[in-house]
């Protein structure tokens, strides 16, 4: 099955935006996947969401972490890009490995890029694309790293993803584009700092 977004009149400014967990409280690691380094360089990750209408209201699949860092927590469908992938390739296959489903490259919408700083655990730094997409072939199922569901943009489960999610997530889901850095504090999920991303 193709599936197609017919422009949702959702505006940036109409999502609502979770409260972030007070300093101390516990928190559940790793909305997204650890990465190693190679000489200090963040490692290159992909995320893609998939985007689709139902009875007027624009929704995004998510998936629920099963193992790993993050159980329970809700992220983009992704991961580390193989050695010779390109972020586009990588984005392809991590769709189909997570979500059982098939996107066409030229189907990825690229909306930016983020950069994820760990002072205090260099190893999980990480550089990543962004991607939406409105079309793919299939439907949506578990697999072994994901329980992948449909969430109303609008309302999105904010207070269970990365804390970094709710700065940027929502306008990009309605059309806009991030370039941006996160740095993370010492335990390892709560953003102590960001600033626009410096051109490379």
């Amino acid at each position: 099955m193709t599936t197609t977004l017919r422009g949702a009149s959702l505006d940036a400014s109409s999502v609502p935006v979770a409260r972030l967990p007070r300093p101390g409280a516990a928190v559940l690691l790793g909305a997204g996947p650890p990465v190693a380094t190679l000489g200090g360089m963040p490692y290159r990750v992909c995320v893609t969401y998939l985007l689709r209408e139902r009875d007027g209201v624009a929704q995004v699949l998510l998936g629920r972490k099963k193992t790993g860092l993050g159980v329970g927590y809700h992220v983009g469908l992704g991961g580390k890009l193989e050695p010779g992938e390109t972020a586009v390739e990588a984005a392809v296959r991590e769709v189909a490995e997570e979500a059982g489903v098939t996107v066409d490259p030229s189907d990825l919408d690229p909306r930016g890029e983020l950069l994820y700083l760990f002072p205090h655990r260099e190893s999980w730094s990480q550089r990543s694309s962004v991607f939406v997409t409105t079309r793919w072939q299939g439907e949506p199922t578990e697999s072994d790293e994901l329980v992948p569901a449909w969430h109303d943009v609008a309302d999105l489960p904010l207070g269970e993803m990365w804390d970094d999610a709710r700065q940027w997530l929502p306008g990009v889901l309605v059309g806009g584009h991030v370039s941006h850095e996160f740095t993370f504090g010492d335990d390892l999920a709560t953003v102590v700092s960001d600033r626009p991303l410096r051109a490379s």
